[in-house]
């Protein structure tokens, strides 16, 4: 048996609704950031950079685009005999076969992986938060206190707290209550959805909690350690940290890349964000275009104007075309003189010339006005868009659409054209 000190258990198999159409086609840990990288980059980069050479990648929705990013983790040093990286789909067994209906019940199915490794400690991490953090000391940290688990949590806004599941802790950070999504928290002090848990810990809880329907860490695993009288720690983690679960944080965490002093930075040599990309030619800026605090991935053709904005690899931006507090991603071409304004804009669309983009005043989205707000455009992978079309904030896009689509030529604000499957 390979004995490992800690591995990591990834869960990246989530749709991701709240990001509506752009990940209909592609789970939400494979969703484009920063103009080169892809969600999961993050915490596989966290794991190589921490020290952690194994890792369990879990996936389910949509994995292709996923599967064939991680590959065998050559970009992240993972590509080892001895560990490395590991994509664990749901499967099927002699007894029965089922998806995993939960955080704790998708590790628990893969139980025979950890326990090939014999871990002194089990990392789980989310596929789905943009941060930077060394699991090794979170890892000190645990062994210090002689913890059976560790929460990383971060101090949220007090009217945010009930989103998270949140911790009370005493002077030396050992856990007294917890609540998952509390109605009136009574602590800022969020989990993070990053635990250490010593293995047998760990094992115990699962098998014991594998009957529970739709097994999760924050409502069922958590709360029995601690009615166990296990020891709990709180590991308060004061960095950059954002789970970019809609379109509104999505849209703004790639805005904080290019501020003037990036909260953010990408570009720290000490603790680099390594991804698989692809090998093109360089970016291409035209004399008569214009580019202020923006970033331009590589292969990417410039012919127009780009302000504040995030540009994918092998982007076309024709001339006399404005793009302004918008993430344009890869493949995608936008035709002479088109305005495009507070848009998010997927893979490989091609937008037509003259049209407009994020004009008029914010509606209430009639489609789904939970997801589709915060004044953007979005327009979901592989859309066609035609020429001299007028489309205003608060909508969705998704599928090759014509003239026909749009009223006068019009996609009031609030309003969506769906065009291929259901991408609420």
């Amino acid at each position: 048996m390979i004995k490992k000190e800690m591995i990591a258990m990834l869960l990246a198999g989530g749709q991701g609704s709240r990001l509506g159409v752009l990940t209909a086609d592609v789970a939400k840990p494979a969703v484009a950031f920063g103009g080169k990288y892809r969600i999961i980059d993050f915490p596989l980069s966290n794991c190589i950079n921490s020290g952690i050479d194994t890792v369990g990648v879990l996936t389910q929705y949509q994995p292709l685009r996923l599967n064939s990013h991680i590959g065998i983790g050559i970009p992240w040093d993972l590509d080892r005999n001895n560990g490395g990286v590991s994509v664990l789909p749901p499967y099927e067994r002699s007894d029965n076969s089922e998806w995993y209906s939960g955080t704790a019940n998708a590790i628990f199915q893969n139980m025979k992986y950890m326990e090939s490794y014999n871990p002194d400690y089990v990392l789980i991490l989310s596929g789905d938060h943009i941060y930077k953090m060394d699991y090794e000391v979170m890892l000190d940290f645990h062994k210090e206190n002689n913890a059976d688990v560790t929460i990383a949590t971060m101090p949220v806004p007090i009217e945010e707290a009930s989103r998270f599941g949140i911790v009370i802790a005493d002077e030396n950070k050992k856990i007294k209550e917890f609540e998952e999504k509390p109605e009136h928290p009574r602590s800022n002090l969020a989990s993070m959805g990053i635990y250490i848990f010593s293995w047998p810990v760990l094992r115990d809880a699962l098998y014991t909690m594998k009957d529970q329907s739709n097994c999760d860490f924050g409502k069922h695993i958590i709360p029995y350690c601690f009615e166990h009288g296990k020891n709990l720690f709180a590991y308060e983690y004061n960095g950059y940290w954002k789970d970019v679960g809609t379109l509104g944080s999505y849209w703004e965490a790639n805005m904080e890349l290019i501020d003037l002093i990036p909260e953010f930075n990408l570009y720290e040599e000490y603790w680099k964000i390594y991804t698989n990309s692809d090998n093109i030619e360089p970016q291409y800026i035209s004399p008569e275009a214009h580019v202020e605090r923006s970033i331009i991935g590589e292969g990417s053709e410039i012919y127009g104007e780009v302000v504040n904005s995030v540009i994918g690899a092998g982007v076309y931006i024709g001339k006399g075309t404005v793009v302004r507090d918008s993430i344009i991603m890869k493949d995608t071409k936008i035709g002479d003189n088109v305005t495009v304004e507070k848009s998010i804009i997927a893979e490989a669309c091609d937008i037509g010339s003259n049209s407009v983009l994020g004009f008029g005043d914010e509606v209430p989205s009639k489609y789904n006005a939970k997801i589709y707000a915060f004044g953007l455009v979005t327009i979901g992978e592989s859309s066609v868009v035609p020429e001299g079309v007028r489309i205003g904030k608060n909508t969705a896009i998704v599928g090759k659409t014509t003239m026909d689509d749009y009223q006068d030529g019009v996609l009031a604000g609030g309003e969506a054209i769906i065009k291929a499957g259901d991408s609420k």
